[in-house]
């Protein structure tokens, strides 16, 4: 309160000094010297010239000359009042300027000083300041804003799934901002669970943190149902009780809610600086801007993945479906999955090889609907022509798939899961390292499956006597692929 008070006095001296004091002095000051030297130094003359008699003025001249002088001071008055009016106008319009710029102790200063023009040379100095530290803000914010939409639009055609998208979104704009760490949070269906989609600046995994639960009356909670950012120039105390949120703990912390028009997705949190400043205003708007824009990618990745699902599953169901036809193949595409599944994982591969297997494996079959019955469930041997119909349903399978964007990633192996690293294989009789380890593992999935699967023309084999005959193949298959899954197996059978 006596800082406002000190504030508003010294602001006050700053006008009153100038309206009231000061410049009716020097007024006064300048209005004798105009009146009384003219009148001296012409009183002066005219004795000087009555003495001598070098120059002689009647009374009327002398009159005359008297008037002029005395209309010249009134005139120089009026002039000079106008000035100094308008001088008082542009002070006063500065020093409420300067009421939201200056600090109180910078306005004491001013106050104190004598020299007017000196005020206002200092105070425009002092305006002048504030209005390039503004600009260059604007600049900075500027820049930051263009760097993190080029590296969006940049990331956006090399982007593989929202998750990458999401990740590429986080790390440039706590790069932007200056922030140390940041991570972004998804809310599941049931609104009361954050779930972590992923963190920068820090080594946590975000698949490996626990979901935090949002409860009312804490700072998530008022994140989330605020619907604006806020600024957190201290780490809140429930913030610093949560585990979860360990690696958060800095300051400055500045949150942001994910909002799609009526619905809140989530949460995008930018904590610490790298360096010793607090957020500014235009980077929170900036970090709400771009919180709003990631609100609407997740949504748009959300109906996405609805309708991807939905193509899958019509798409599986048919191929289910001729599945279903033959008894002695029936069940073939889920075995098949599960043993690209058992291989993958004992290779190592990662969670999104494992579901590309799976699902492929699930469809590699598909073209067969685009062959006759009588071709599919003949007993016998195949006649020249139905073996070259029936060494097209990988191409017909791959047709069907193709054109769904979604479901492109299972070309490879719908199209080349009967080739041969020797090249012996169909249709494309790719060798080596064109056939990709993902179809090699369905390769060898497949013809597993039919080798362990009863036939009209012989028994079916044991695990370990189709491992045999995939050993026998040589290289036309992978064999490291092969004792991976002969492991595999084994471990499967004692467990």
């Amino acid at each position: 309160m006596s800082q406002a008070f000190e504030k508003r006095h010294s602001k006050e001296k700053i006008g009153g000094s100038i309206q009231d004091t000061s410049i009716v002095r020097k007024f006064t000051i300048l209005f004798l010297l105009m009146s009384v030297i003219p009148t001296v130094v012409l009183y002066y003359f005219y004795e000087q010239i009555k003495e001598y008699g070098r120059i002689q003025l009647t009374t009327n001249e002398f009159n005359v000359t008297l008037i002029f002088i005395v209309l010249g001071v009134i005139v120089g008055y009026a002039s000079m009042r106008e000035v100094l009016s308008q001088l008082v106008q542009v002070t006063e319009s500065n020093r409420r300027a300067l009421e939201s710029i200056l600090s109180p102790e910078r306005i004491r200063a001013l106050g104190e000083e004598k020299n007017e023009i000196a005020v206002l040379a200092q105070s425009f100095s002092a305006i002048t300041e504030r209005l390039e530290e503004n600009v260059r803000s604007l600049e900075l914010a500027r820049k930051t804003l263009h760097a993190v939409m080029t590296k969006i639009g940049q990331g956006i055609s090399n982007m593989q799934n929202i998750d990458t998208f999401l990740g590429l979104i986080l790390e440039t704009v706590t790069d932007g901002l200056g922030g140390k760490v940041g991570a972004l949070f998804v809310l599941e269906e049931d609104k009361k669970t954050l779930t972590t989609r992923c963190v920068y600046g820090s080594p946590v995994e975000p698949h490996r943190q626990k979901p935090v639960e949002v409860r009312e009356g804490t700072t998530l909670y008022s994140v989330l149902t605020s619907r604006r950012p806020l600024l957190f120039p201290e780490l809140p105390a429930d913030i610093k009780e949560t585990k979860s949120f360990a690696y958060l703990s800095l300051t400055p912390m500045v949150c942001a809610p994910l909002i799609m028009k009526e619905k809140t997705l989530g949460m995008v949190i930018v904590s610490g600086r790298k360096v010793p400043e607090m957020f500014e205003e235009d980077e929170v708007n900036l970090l709400a801007n771009v919180a709003a824009q990631t609100a609407v990618s997740i949504e748009n990745s959300r109906l996405n993945q609805d309708m991807e699902k939905t193509y899958f599953e019509t798409i599986s169901a048919l191929a289910l479906a001729v599945d279903a036809k033959d008894r002695y193949s029936r069940g073939h595409l889920d075995r098949v999955a599960e043993h690209c599944v058992m291989i993958a994982r004992k290779l190592g591969l990662d969670a999104q090889d494992v579901q590309t297997l799976r699902d492929a494996a699930r469809l590699h079959d598909l073209g067969k609907i685009g062959i006759p019955d009588e071709v599919l469930q003949k007993k016998g041997s195949l006649s020249d022509q139905e073996w070259a119909l029936m060494r097209k349903h990988p191409e017909i399978g791959e047709s069907i798939i193709k054109p769904i964007r979604s479901l492109n990633h299972l070309c490879d192996v719908v199209r080349h899961h009967h080739e041969k690293l020797d090249g012996t294989g169909y249709p494309d009789g790719l060798k080596g390292d064109a056939i990709s380890p993902l179809v090699r593992i369905t390769t060898i999935s497949d013809i597993f499956d039919a080798l362990t699967s009863e036939r009209p023309y012989r028994d079916r084999m044991s695990p370990a006597q189709a491992c045999d005959e995939l050993r026998k193949m040589g290289g036309k298959i992978d064999q490291d692929i092969v004792e991976a899954f002969a492991e595999a197996l084994s471990e499967h059978r004692k467990m």
